[in-house]
């Protein structure tokens, strides 16, 4: 078996205990997805986001990233407003309910990872570290967005 497909198969099950994770943290905040709760992480961590960004940064088509968007206006965690430059184009913003929503739902999810982290151990905690830096930035996955809405760095 080459490196490649053993490393594709550890991600693989990773991968799965990771959604696992995610789909835990959105219990018993209101009824959002984890799609939704995506699209509200990505217009927190941009100083301006349209339907059209949102649906590249996500990579489905634009009547897609609407339709997520309406859902979450329906449930005030979304706003759109007209540019004052350009009427014809709309931003959208995560109201207040909604930062309050991703910063619980983001500070469930760091304290079940620490968790997980503290029965691995230290060694294998600090080879962890490195290792997802590394697949992070393989993937070209922005890392400042685990440093969104003045969350506390200093016990990473």
């Amino acid at each position: 078996m080459s490196y490649a497909t053993e490393a594709g198969d550890a991600l693989l099950v990773a991968s799965r205990a990771l959604v696992g994770v995610a789909a835990r943290s959105l219990a018993g905040v209101g009824d959002v997805t984890l799609p939704q709760f995506r699209v509200l992480v990505l217009v927190s961590s941009r100083d301006r986001t349209t339907v059209s960004d949102l649906a590249a940064a996500l990579g489905v088509h634009s009547t897609s990233a609407s339709r997520l968007c309406d859902r979450l206006v329906r449930k005030r965690l979304l706003q759109r407003r007209e540019a004052a430059e350009d009427r014809r184009q709309t931003d959208l913003f995560v109201t207040a309910a909604g930062r309050r929503l991703v910063s619980r739902v983001t500070q469930r999810r760091r304290r079940d990872l620490a968790a997980i982290a503290e029965r691995m151990g230290e060694a294998a905690a600090a080879d962890a570290v490195r290792v997802l830096r590394a697949f992070a930035a393989a993937a070209e996955e922005a890392l400042q967005e685990a440093d969104l809405f003045g969350w506390e760095t200093a016990d990473r």
